[in-house]
């Protein structure tokens, strides 16, 4: 296995289950999350959250590309200095609102009871995340990370061409053999800057990876065909960030050597 890898690409997904945003870098530390991502969710009727003691909860509770592939021809941009998220489909803007205020939150709210009536178990309602939690799909989703070369592999499994923002990773790295990065846990991966991501689980994928992020078709079945195929739905990998620090596109992450 090679000892350095390649970072492609960097994305956060402010609101789960809408549009990614790229960024060219990202200051992580110690312990946290992914900065930006998954701040914020769109409950999809009482889910019975608390943010007061919050607690990891199932994504069917939320709007989601596994469930509703339309949020997928959404194109949502969040301006962290002004709170505002602006949703954009049929050339134009459709919602936008301030989601530090009711008033913003409902505009948003109001778009979606419009835009997925029948996809709903009750009012939506969109949920920020207290500190120290995010609205990851695992518990410990603190980072993560797509193999590239895996992606590839999966074009293979599929005969089709596969995005691999079809994988919601925070992360696309280079310089793996396909399904590499399932080896990886317990590992440590470091930057000539000194970030350190500690791999903690293989990633499991759901039917989201069907949904053409662009189209939103639903258009291939990507579980499926790992199960059948590899004897297993997994692809990436999550980490937790044990050392801090600014980590830009085109980095070069070292693999740590294994504790013996």
């Amino acid at each position: 296995m090679t000892n350095e890898l390649h970072l492609d690409a960097l994305h956060r997904y402010p609101v789960k289950g809408l549009s990614p945003e790229r960024l060219d870098s990202v200051d992580l530390e110690a312990g946290d999350y992914f900065p930006g991502d998954r701040l914020f969710a769109v409950e999809n009727g009482p889910s019975g959250f608390d943010p007061a003691a919050p607690v990891h909860q199932p994504k069917i509770k939320f709007l989601m590309l596994m469930r509703h592939e339309a949020l997928a021809r959404l194109d949502a941009r969040y301006e962290a200095h002004t709170n505002v998220l602006t949703i954009h489909g049929d050339g134009g803007v459709v919602a936008q609102g301030d989601l530090g205020t009711a008033e913003g939150r409902g505009a948003i709210e109001s778009f979606l009871a419009g835009y997925l009536p029948d996809a709903l178990r009750g009012p939506p309602k969109v949920l920020g995340a207290p500190e120290g939690f995010r609205f990851t799909d695992s518990p410990r989703g603190f980072v993560s990370l797509l193999n590239l070369a895996s992606v590839a592999a999966v074009e293979t499994l599929t005969g089709a061409a596969v995005d691999p923002l079809r994988f919601r990773a925070n992360l696309h790295v280079s310089g793996l053999a396909p399904w590499a990065e399932l080896d990886l846990v317990g590992r440590t991966l470091v930057t000539h800057g000194g970030v350190a991501l500690r791999v903690l689980k293989r990633t499991e994928r759901c039917a989201a990876t069907n949904v053409d992020p662009v189209t939103g078709i639903r258009d291939l079945t990507i579980p499926r065909a790992l199960s059948q195929q590899l004897g297993h739905t997994d692809c990436g990998v999550y980490a937790e960030v044990v050392a801090g620090g600014t980590l830009r596109t085109g980095d070069r992450l070292t693999l740590e050597p294994a504790n013996v």
